[in-house]
């Protein structure tokens, strides 16, 4: 529409015809969002009527209405609407209609008003002088307090089908809580109280009241409904509200961690009594004495652990409380009986987590602390430093130190849809849950691995690890009850093998040069080890099989009988003292002892071979078979009978090559002497033709293994099973780390030898030198 068309625009708006009005703000809408034509509408007086056609029409005409002020609002102009003595009717107009209007193009275009009214800032306009508490949350008070069941329809449309208006629920609540933010950094104030869960705040324009306003949401199911979006399909419409929340919650969380434990606040001392009051000091045999009742200390009255409580009648009583409780911190976890000097590094959200623990699991707390007093001191385990420990391991996995806004970045970067496991964390908003069940983990850690205090940070390394794990590998839509099971089931053993992985990979970060050439050194030693212990197998000998082969010639049929009689089913194979000759042999039954060379009647000159064939495979079960004739094939996976004797026919065969002219007259196998004019022959390309010279059926595939190996090394070629080179890999790593043995830990820091690096002075030296090489 154009700029000259706005006086006639703005007569139709004002017709008394719902018709010409309808169609006047349907087009209006269109082109209200370009600033120029904004322009010239708003000085024309635009703005009067169209805050007349919001506080009296309805339908359609109430939808595109809300909608031309949403964009006008989004081009960051207009805000003068806001202004005056009405500013006040239109805000409630707008929250009335969130409330009571459920059709949802009404229902967006308000949501996105509100959105712009308390997430915009005095100042921001095009017009400077902005009135103070026009916008914010304060804009909102005076009209949720005639509808106070406004927060609650404003969570319940973040269940809507209708994605826009979710977007635009979940961004009105994203504005409330990041004006809270705003106005407490401005303010410097941060009020400790509040809830937690999954976004929480303190402070704000109202202190305690802003606290207890995002507990309201949350007691409304905000957390859950967030929960269940980040984990829905829906995602993609959603991911800028959503990676705002998330962003929020980090805020809120790192905001807690500023705050400082300060006895002289009345809630953290009030935090501290609950801690000591449900543990259940007045129990019998917890603290090793029987008997007795802890009488709260009056706060005029208090020492270093700030409680508050009863007033006792005489000093005597008072005295006596106090020595009955030596240790009264330090059996809760603390290592001292100063317990807000150990928040400082969890801050108030240290503090928050562990109250959250001990409220939710009081029963379960005072029988741990119970069990761990049936413990020597130094093998208790410190529930305090722990839960202060799994607090900071989900601060940092979390990464709550790093910017929301690089969330959003990374989200405008990686936008493709296969990067959502990276950028949303459902599991964020279960912060509660997961501190617990991760408290749970180092408890069971601690007496899996019978640890004492001064293992404190390994079993906290350990979580770490299992947290990593568990919910850093954990999908976008696992849920937070199989994580809960998952912490709780994980194998100790497994853990402790990825810390020792974890542990090589920072070795590498640090040393990889230098571990590199080690590692190089220790393989070549370790093959030439290897190498050594196969040959020597080779040297100490071994049984072979030897499958009968199968002919379906009509002649072979006719000598079968001749050639089962002759069958020697056992080859026993040796290498000769000068590793020179292979010597072999075959035998109708395995002997009880291993022959000699001397009975060993062939014989094969190493130097003679070419190549060592084998398909080295997994070994397979075998099955007996009564009939020699079903044994007859090297690839049956079978066994061989012969005189009542089973003989096991495996799937691995060794095949010994050599070039036809080098082989032996006395050394040719039968099936080169029967066809001579064959063995003779060459290749196409005139290079010696290679034949069979012998053939090893291995009884297992460790035997194969060795004998593959063995013979190739003595090739000097390189091994190819899997078993040698696993060998030589656990050779090299056990090298390593008795090398790394000798790294002391006093040589890291003890810097280099004093005078190294020091240049020579050249006083009193002339030209007259030479360099010595």
């Amino acid at each position: 529409m154009d700029q000259a068309d706005i006086p006639a625009l703005l007569s139709r708006l004002a017709s008394d015809e719902d018709a010409a009005r309808k169609m006047a703000v349907f087009k209006l809408q269109s082109s209200i969002n370009d600033p120029a034509f904004a322009d010239v509408f708003i000085s024309s007086g635009g703005l009067v009527i169209l805050r007349r056609l919001i506080m009296t029409t309805g339908g359609n005409t109430l939808a595109y209405s809300l909608q031309s002020l949403s964009r006008l609002l989004e081009v960051d102009m207009g805000w003068d609407i806001f202004e005056g003595a009405g500013a006040g009717e239109l805000v409630e107009r707008v929250v009335e209609l969130v409330v009571t209007n459920p059709l949802v193009n009404i229902l967006r275009g308000a949501m996105s008003i509100l959105v712009g009214v308390v997430g915009h800032q005095p100042g921001q306009g095009q017009k400077g002088g902005v009135v103070p508490g026009t916008f914010g949350f304060r804009a909102l008070k005076p009209a949720v307090a005639v509808y106070p069941q406004f927060f609650e329809l404003v969570i319940q449309q973040l269940q809507s089908a209708d994605h826009a208006l979710c977007a635009n629920a979940l961004g009105l609540i994203n504005a409330l809580v990041r004006d809270a933010v705003v106005n407490d950094v401005a303010s410097g104030t941060v009020a400790a109280g509040g809830a937690k869960g999954g976004t929480a705040a303190g402070g704000g324009g109202g202190g305690e009241d802003w606290s207890k306003f995002i507990k309201r949401l949350q007691d409304l199911g905000l957390i859950k409904a967030v929960y269940n979006l980040l984990q829905s399909s829906s995602l993609q419409d959603l991911a800028h509200p959503l990676l705002e929340f998330q962003g929020l919650t980090k805020v809120l969380l790192r905001k807690w961690r500023e705050v400082r434990v300060d006895l002289e606040r009345p809630e953290h001392r009030r935090a501290l009594k609950g801690l000591h009051l449900a543990s259940a000091p007045d129990r019998r045999h917890v603290n090793g004495v029987a008997g007795g009742v802890v009488v709260p200390i009056p706060p005029q009255q208090e020492g270093t652990a700030g409680q508050s409580g009863t007033v006792t009648t005489t000093t005597t009583t008072r005295k006596t409380s106090r020595k009955h409780n030596p240790e009264k911190w330090r059996r809760l976890g603390f290592e001292t009986e100063s317990p807000a000097a150990e928040f400082e590094t969890a801050g108030f959200l240290g503090m928050m987590d562990l109250t959250d623990y001990v409220r939710k699991n009081e029963d379960g707390f005072q029988k741990l602390l119970l069990e761990q007093s049936t413990h020597p001191l130094n093998e208790r385990c410190p529930v305090a430093r722990a839960s202060l420990a799994v607090t900071m391991i989900l601060y940092d996995h979390f990464e709550v130190d790093k910017s929301d806004l690089e969330d959003i970045r990374g989200y405008l970067a990686l936008n493709d849809g296969k990067n959502n496991d990276r950028l949303f964390k459902p599991l964020l908003l279960q912060w509660s849950r997961l501190h617990t069940a991760g408290l749970h983990a180092f408890f069971r850690m601690w007496k899996a691995t019978g640890a004492q205090r001064e293992d404190f940070d390994k079993v906290a390394e350990l979580v770490r690890i299992l947290i990593e794990q568990v919910v850093g590998q954990a999908s976008r839509t696992k849920d937070v009850l199989e994580v809960e099971d998952d912490l709780q089931e994980y194998d100790a053993g497994r853990l402790r093998e990825l810390q020792m992985e974890l542990l090589e990979l920072s070795f590498e970060d640090q040393w990889g040069t230098h571990l590199f050439q080690v590692r190089e050194e220790l393989k070549h030693e370790a093959l030439s080890f290897v190498k050594e212990q196969r040959i020597r197998c080779l040297l100490q000998g071994s049984w072979f099989t030897k499958p009968m082969s199968r002919n379906n010639n009509a002649h072979s049929r006719e000598n079968s009988y001749q050639k089962r009689r002759l069958y020697q089913p056992w080859r026993y194979a040796k290498l000769s003292h000068n590793r020179r000759y292979l010597h072999y042999a075959d035998f109708p039954e395995r002997l009880a002892y291993d022959p000699g060379l001397e009975a060993l009647t062939e014989k094969i000159d190493l130097s003679t071979i070419s190549s060592v064939v084998s398909n080295v495979s997994a070994p397979n079960e075998t099955e007996p078979v009564a009939d020699p004739d079903a044994a007859d094939s090297p690839a049956a996976n079978s066994t061989a009978s012969r005189h009542g004797a089973q003989v096991h026919k495996p799937t691995t065969k060794i095949t010994i090559y050599s070039f036809v002219e080098d082989i032996p007259g006395g050394s040719r196998p039968e099936s080169v002497a029967g066809n001579s004019t064959s063995a003779v022959a060459a290749t196409s390309n005139g290079e010696p033709k290679e034949q069979p010279i012998l053939t090893l059926f291995p009884l297992n595939h460790s035997l194969a293994s060795e004998w593959l190996d063995g013979l190739l090394m003595l090739l000097n070629q390189t091994p190819i099973t899997a078993e040698t080179n696993k060998l030589v890999t656990l050779v090299s790593e056990y090298g390593l780390k008795i090398r790394l043995l000798n790294v002391r830990l006093e040589q890291m820091y003890a810097g280099p030898v004093p005078g190294a690096g020091v240049v020579p002075s050249r006083e009193g030296l002339d030209e007259d030198y030479f360099y010595e090489i």
